[in-house]
């Protein structure tokens, strides 16, 4: 069954655009584009999509507020942000609101196409300068000295849960099997004293594990 696509962009060109390319991805249909949320409700409601398109600065109901309907809708939406802005404000509020992905408009069709995948696997893409930004706000001005004594290996499927990926990517990039990399994430989550994995993520970055 084809994977179905909402954008909600108010750029009629990109809007346009984006449509077009989508829909001659095979596996991928578009079932609808809008230049704003101020029907969002109705059209998750109406279409179920897979996938979202968002863009932030939109007239009327913005991305933002779109976001929030979405989920409220229909949590299992997976939204990607597709904006110009790198303001920070806007990013954690896009973020906290439950988007699974924040990227760049000036990123290429490919990344994008990337990105839409990559949430589809369970992970979370982000652009670079956003992921730099995310980054830095969970650095600590004085990084501590503590050691988790992670193994060399447990190190490894750290760094993919912070870049968002999910367990089968981190199997498919370790070049091990799915149940170790849960046996290793067991580990980790024992070893950070953590009960799962966005505290995992919170305390590698706080903490400067990597």
């Amino acid at each position: 069954m084809a994977i179905s696509i909402a954008i909600f962009e108010d750029n009629s060109r990109l809007r346009e655009s984006l449509t077009v390319l989508l829909s001659g991805v095979e596996g991928y249909t578009v079932c609808g584009s809008y230049e704003n949320c101020a029907h969002a409700a109705r059209i998750i409601q109406e279409h179920l999509p897979d996938v979202v398109i968002m863009d932030i600065d939109m007239p009327g109901v913005d991305g933002i507020e779109g976001l929030r309907i979405i989920k409220e809708q229909r949590p299992e939406t997976y939204i990607i942000m597709h904006t110009v802005l790198e303001d920070d404000e806007r990013l954690f509020q896009c973020l906290c609101g439950g988007a699974n992905g924040y990227i760049l408009k000036n990123t290429s069709f490919v990344q994008l196409l990337e990105a839409i995948e990559n949430v589809l696997h369970g992970g979370a893409p982000l652009s670079p300068v956003i992921a730099k930004k995310v980054l830095q706000f969970f650095r600590p001005v004085n990084p501590g000295r503590i050691q988790y004594h992670l193994s060399e290996r447990e190190k490894e499927v750290l760094k993919y849960l912070v870049k968002g990926y999910s367990y089968k990517m981190i199997a498919g990039h370790c070049h091990i099997s799915l149940d170790t990399v849960r046996g290793h994430i067991r580990n980790i989550y024992s070893k950070l004293h953590v009960n799962c994995g966005r505290e995992a993520v919170s305390k590698a970055l706080r903490d400067n594990i990597l």
